[in-house]
């Protein structure tokens, strides 16, 4: 892959509901960075798995995903609980963690020229994405204080659930994206 040089590439790795799309948003918008959540990847391939469950194949995911950039990943129905961990579950999946990968370095070390450079957060973008990122982060706090902020992100879509519901899918997708054996969440 041809990489853009001269650009800023910042990685930012976190917990579900920590702030790390919160802080890399910011620092995006400051230095004129191309964002990328990389959990709403994630996501919406849980969107398409759950939505054409009958057609959901890797030829189906590499044909989605190509458009993928071009698409609004902030969608209401992404952030629910049940499309959460359905890409908990998806991340441990190696062949669509491949494909996935790829489309990261793209955004990473490609962003288009109007942009000084990139900014990627998710689980492994630190160690494994982005490895000569020129700032990296880890940002978290505890499990109460993320579930709230989720619960209140939720809450804010109008979701029928609980805090305690919440609470219980986060420490879920703690545990997932902890103990993966691929590409897990983990300090730099």
């Amino acid at each position: 892959m041809i990489k853009r040089k001269n650009i800023i590439k910042i990685a930012i790795d976190s917990p579900a509901a920590a702030g790390a799309g919160t802080l890399g948003k910011a620092l995006s918008k400051n230095y004129n960075l191309l964002y990328l959540d990389t959990g709403k990847i994630y996501r919406f391939i849980a969107y398409l798995k759950l939505k054409f469950p009958k057609k959901f194949s890797q030829k189906f995911l590499k044909s989605k995903i190509k458009f993928l950039s071009s698409r609004d990943l902030s969608k209401k129905v992404l952030i629910s609980d049940k499309i959460g961990i359905e890409a908990s579950i998806i991340a441990q999946n190696e062949n669509i963690r491949k494909i996935v990968h790829n489309f990261q370095l793209g955004f990473a070390y490609n962003p288009p020229k109007k942009f000084n450079g990139s900014c990627l957060d998710g689980r492994d973008i630190t160690y494994n994405i982005v490895p000569d990122a020129d700032f990296k982060f880890y940002i978290t706090a505890n499990v109460e204080t993320r579930a709230k902020r989720r619960f209140l992100e939720l809450k804010k879509s109008n979701k029928k659930i609980t805090y305690k519901e919440v609470l219980k899918s986060i420490k879920n997708r703690d545990k997932n994206d902890l103990n993966r054996k691929i590409s897990p969440l983990k300090r730099t």
